[in-house]
């Protein structure tokens, strides 16, 4: 906690920093930032769990409490109108008593619909910043997510403050003691659920808690690529076992993937094999070079280990311009991570919103930004028996280069996915996951 709120002051005032730039530059006199508020399930008087708006935690790691208001203009101290409602049904948030209330002014509310009493009293040249477009009508705000103010926080929010990345390497530590529990359960024979139940225990954090639904995935269940389902029965044969699992901490996500065989075999050399292909792929990160080569290169490795492992022959480039290492390995390297786990502005060429499309021959691709120092992003090479997409490979000649007999062997294991969360620094690049102590 002192390591957060040490930089916690900095981290303020390069938001103000940034927000004082565009408001000059739009003309505006500020951003009134909305918390967010529930949204009741259809047809009964629940809500679905809330999710507060990712530039509202931006500023503040008040990450549960609906309907509470930013006003920021870059120059004067952030006000935050605090909701805290007079309410017998559920526990109310306490005032904040944190680190980070010393640099925010505090204003409470007890009533949401009465939040127009502290808001400025004419709105006009203010921009709300939220999902509520109804609320913000309502309010009287002429200016809503205004396109130039988001592209320009978007693009610049891929450059993590200090506060920020000692955010993300808490999240991963918490996230990897959950990995290290989960591995435990799969080896002592526990079903997906179980695993799910002792990744959640091993965080201390609620299915809700964590920044996505984890995927834990035995066997052939491996190879849906956002696998969810958590099957409650053990399965017969144990093979392998895929963790796509993260934690939270103060809103900022970690996202790791390990894979694991059960016995020495085949599958186990291949993860073996895709660990030293992943970790080549971290050490080529460095400023200037483009995320989109970084992928490029990637098919390059996957189809030297295809042809090393005896699972399709021909020329290695021959079997990416056939599209074949695609059916192998089809989504792309990573992301940018940060507020949330596919963390807004990797398309981003610029602070005015230029969009960087992906290549037509990888259109999963989530990031074409050039890395820059403080970026955060994941490394996540895959390979995978998927068979809607070897199909496909049946209907041409490119079958001839399939060892179908290697893909039927390798069927019961699913597929591998290997995935790090990684700073990029002026001389260096720092594998949060891997110095957390997971390998």
């Amino acid at each position: 906690m002192d390591q957060q709120a040490n930089h916690f002051e900095s981290h303020i005032a390069e938001l103000n920093r940034r927000v004082a730039e565009i408001i000059s530059r739009e003309k505006i006199s500020g951003l009134v930032i909305h918390s967010g508020q529930p949204h009741r399930q259809f047809l009964d008087d629940l809500d679905y769990p809330f999710k507060v708006n990712p530039h509202f935690k931006a500023w503040l790691p008040l990450l549960d409490n609906p309907h509470c208001w930013l006003l920021v203009n870059g120059r004067d101290k952030p006000q935050l109108i605090f909701y805290r409602p007079v309410d017998f049904w559920h526990k109310v948030d306490e005032l904040p008593d944190a680190f980070w209330i010393e640099h925010v002014e505090i204003k409470l509310l007890s009533k949401a619909d009465k939040v127009a009493e502290l808001l400025p009293n004419d709105l006009t040249h203010w921009a709300y910043i939220g999902e509520h477009l109804d609320v913000a009508e309502v309010l009287g705000f002429k200016t809503r997510n205004p396109d130039a103010v988001i592209s320009y926080l978007h693009y610049h929010r891929a450059s993590k403050t200090l506060y920020e990345l000692t955010c993300m390497r808490k999240s991963n530590e918490i996230a990897i003691q959950g990995h290290i529990a989960a591995k435990n359960a799969f080896f002592n024979g526990g079903s997906e659920f179980e695993i799910q139940q002792q990744y959640l225990t091993a965080t201390n954090q609620g299915e809700n808690e964590v920044p996505y639904g984890n995927i834990i995935a035995l066997n052939e269940n491996a190879s849906i690529l956002h696998y969810t389902k958590l099957a409650s029965q053990r399965p017969d044969n144990r093979y392998s076992f895929l963790i796509d699992a993260g934690a939270n901490f103060f809103g900022y996500a970690s996202d790791i993937t390990r894979t694991y065989a059960f016995e020495k075999n085949i599958f186990s050399e291949l993860i073996e094999a895709m660990d030293r292909m992943q970790l080549e792929l971290v050490a080529m990160m460095r400023p200037g070079i483009k995320y989109v080569d970084l992928h490029i290169l990637t098919h390059q490795k996957i189809a030297k280990i295809l042809v090393d492992f005896d699972i399709v022959s021909g020329d290695l480039q021959g079997l990416i311009e056939q599209g074949i290492t695609s059916v192998f390995f089809p989504h792309g390297l990573g992301h940018m991570l940060g507020l949330q786990v596919h963390d807004v502005g990797g398309f981003l060429h610029d602070e005015r919103g230029t969009h960087i499309a992906a290549p037509d021959a990888h259109p999963f691709l989530r990031c074409t930004r050039t890395l820059a120092v403080n970026q955060v992003l994941t490394i996540e090479p895959g390979l995978y028996i998927i068979d809607s997409l070897l199909d496909g490979l049946k209907q041409d000649n490119r079958q001839s280069q399939i060892n179908w007999k290697t893909v039927d062997q390798l069927r019961p294991f699913g597929g591998i996915r290997i995935e790090d969360n990684v700073i990029v620094h002026v001389d260096r690049n720092e594998n949060i996951t891997r110095d957390c102590g997971l390998h």
